[in-house]
């Protein structure tokens, strides 16, 4: 069966919303054309993925989250960006490549996986760079078990220990235990890590992990579950320490206006050291606005 019949009846992502995205948008906000808001080469990834000239980023607009507190959220929850065909996709990763990009890196690719998958089956004869997927962790085993044989390092969120958190930010109740198998599923596919001599990497699992403000307890919930079920050789995890509190954040959630504080930050990433968890952290300086992109369409859209 043609994969792109899947934009009839979409139940690619865990919302399940059943709509015919030929004649309207979905959940995510998206129709059946793929809609991108950036595609250049980003520099202030992990080391592993940034690497020497930076991913080759191609930033997808919709989402089947919309966390209230996306720093994204003019393509997120908006769905700002430019149609364009598969075609135009290929020649997109085929132009990053051509430029020194370390990677293509598909950013919140779910709700196009279908076209993804058809652009890549087309160009994956010239493609010599590996493919990541970067996601807010909230994926169907099914949609994951399309990508095989056709991402090499996965890049998932894991952002929500909490049912009650889950749901309040994310109107996603499940989130947990959704993205928990996913995340299982990516390193089944993905295997032990592999880098090159310049320490890209070119197989594995990067598991990112945001806290949030009042949220140490539950970050530190996300560090027993992966020191508990994921073995070192498998994936690594970043902790990031970007949140900041937009001006769109609404006022029902005055929490969430505030920035993390260091001994927040610093108490998850403690706890995970005594864990034995490996990985990356972040500066203070990273949770500033300068480090949102610009999605003005410019570049090779």
């Amino acid at each position: 069966m043609d994969i792109i019949k899947n934009y009839e009846c979409c139940r690619l992502c865990p919302r399940e919303c059943g709509v015919n995205r030929y004649e309207r948008t979905g959940f995510c906000g998206a129709g059946s054309s793929v809609i991108a808001a950036k595609a250049y080469l980003h520099q202030w990834e992990e080391p592993c993925i940034s690497v020497t000239n930076g991913a080759g980023t191609v930033f997808f607009s919709g989402c089947s989250l919309k966390c209230r507190f996306c720093q994204n959220t003019l393509i997120s929850s908006k769905v700002y960006g430019a149609e364009i065909s598969v075609e135009k996709l290929s020649g997109i990763f085929l132009e990053l490549q051509d430029r020194g990009a370390d990677n293509i890196e598909l950013v919140t690719p779910t709700h196009f996986t279908p076209s993804i998958i058809r652009a890549l089956d087309r160009i994956r004869h010239k493609l010599d760079l590996p493919v990541i997927w970067n996601t807010g962790g909230y994926e169907k085993i099914s949609t994951l078990k399309m990508l095989e044989g056709f991402i090499d390092v996965w890049l998932p969120d894991l952002k929500y220990y909490s049912g009650e958190m889950s749901e309040r930010y994310s109107g996603a109740g499940d989130y947990f235990e959704v993205a928990a198998s996913a995340i299982l599923e990516m390193i089944r596919q993905a295997g032990n890590m592999r880098f090159d001599d310049t320490g890209r990497m070119l197989r594995g699992t990067v598991i990112r992990h945001l806290v949030l403000p009042g949220g140490r307890h539950d970050s530190m919930k996300i560090m027993d579950w992966i020191a508990d079920n994921i073995p070192q050789d498998k994936a690594m995890v970043s902790i990031m320490n970007q949140y900041t509190p937009f001006d769109f954040i609404p006022d029902e959630y005055p929490e969430l206006k505030r920035r993390v504080t260091k001994m927040e930050y610093n108490s998850v990433v403690r706890h995970a050291q005594e864990l034995g968890i490996k990985g990356y952290t972040q500066e203070k300086a990273s949770a500033e606005e300068e480090y949102v992109p610009d999605f003005d369409l410019t570049g090779i859209l």
